[in-house]
């Protein structure tokens, strides 16, 4: 079964925006695999906290990456 997790800054995408990553996601498994794992193809997009996740020992916020929240 393909599985992707995607994982985003909370308030970065709106469920229309979310909706367009599954919809994607699951296209590009097909792609690779086949018809047959559409049915089986899982896409879990989580929204993670300002804050709660870094990178090279630095802990990452909107902010300092220049994002602004979708409104």
């Amino acid at each position: 079964m393909p599985f992707a997790n995607i994982k985003l800054p909370e308030g970065v995408a709106d469920a229309a925006r979310k909706e367009e990553i599954i919809h994607r996601v699951t296209a590009m498994f097909v792609e690779y695999f086949g018809e047959r794992a559409r049915p089986y193809s899982m896409v879990l997009v989580e929204d993670v906290a300002d804050g709660g996740w870094g990178r090279a020992d630095e802990t990452l916020t909107m902010e300092k990456m220049g994002i602004k929240p979708t409104p």
